[in-house]
Parts: structure tokens; sequence; C-alpha cells
């Protein structure tokens, strides 16, 4: 490891630049944004029916269809942070919960790494996005989100990466 600086620290990320020499011995500064990671959950009401969200992402101005996922908070796990977001996003609590695999979205500049998980058996109860989601849930069969992705408007790359684990896509 090289010389490290923060350049910013912000309520969710932190960018640092890094010193660093490959392992093929070429010396490279990085630029590094440090995320806490994730929890993405693929809700399964049924073998033949997921819940989708279509939810507006202000930093790319538009309705994105996505499934529930949310960050860690500070000295959660992710399996932890699984059952509060698909809660919170869904309105249903998971019986079961089945890591599925993680993936790393963005390796190039970014830590994030996103934990998948399958939930079933869902219990309804009240939903509790948080002030700044704005979160419409739809429940979609198999051809339904094979139609959405077919037609360019499953466009979200954590979602594309879950639904593919599941065998959807």
């Amino acid at each position: 490891m090289g010389s490290v600086a923060i350049r910013f620290k912000g309520k969710l990320i932190s960018l640092f630049t890094e010193a660093r020499r490959l392992p093929n011995g070429t010396r490279v500064r990085l630029e590094i944004i440090r995320h806490p990671g994730a929890s993405l959950i693929v809700p399964f009401l049924n073998k033949d029916r997921i819940i989708l969200l279509r939810q507006f992402r202000p930093v790319v101005n538009a309705y994105l269809y996505e499934l529930p996922a949310g960050t860690l908070n500070k000295n959660e796990t992710p399996l932890e942070c699984a059952r509060r977001e698909v809660a919170e996003e869904t309105g249903y609590r998971a019986s079961r919960l089945r890591r599925l695999g993680f993936i790393y979205p963005v390796p190039g500049y970014s830590t994030e790494k996103i934990t998948i998980y399958k939930a079933e058996g869902l219990i309804r109860q009240e939903s509790c996005p948080e002030a700044d989601e704005v979160i419409k849930t739809l429940s979609v069969s198999g051809r339904q989100v094979r139609s959405l992705f077919k037609k360019g408007r499953i466009i979200d790359a954590k979602t594309i990466c879950a639904l593919a684990l599941c065998g959807w896509l």
C-alpha cells in the first residue's frame, strides 16, 4: 500500500486517492470510493411471481425497475440489512432469506459489495419507505420480467445480476 489521502467524506461514501503498485510492478494512483456495502433481495410471492419496484432515482432523473436493496447501516450484517430493506420497501416480512451470492457492481473505482438474497414465505405488513424513496411495488411473473428486460426497461445492473442468479433472465 502507498499513500492514502481522503478527498471527500459524505454520509454514505468517501472518496480516497491511493498510490499502489500493481502485481506487474506498475505504480498507479487510484481514485477509490469506499462504500459500506449493500444487500439486494429477490422477494418471491410464490415460485412464479416476484415483487419488483418502480423507483424514482433522482441522480439519473428517471424511474427504474429494480429489486429491493439498501445500504448496510453501521455494524449491520448483510442479512440484517436484507430483512430491514425487504420490509421497508415492499411491505412484506420474509420468513426465509437465502444468500445467493454477491457482486461488486463497479470494481474499477468502488469497494461496494452487494450481497444478494432470495426471500420466501412473505408475510404482508405495512411498508415504510424512507422519505427520499419514491417507490411503487409491482407483482410480476417471470414472463413479465423477461419481457421488460428484452424491451430495455430493466436496466439496473444489480437487479439484472440478481435476476440472472435466480434463473429469471
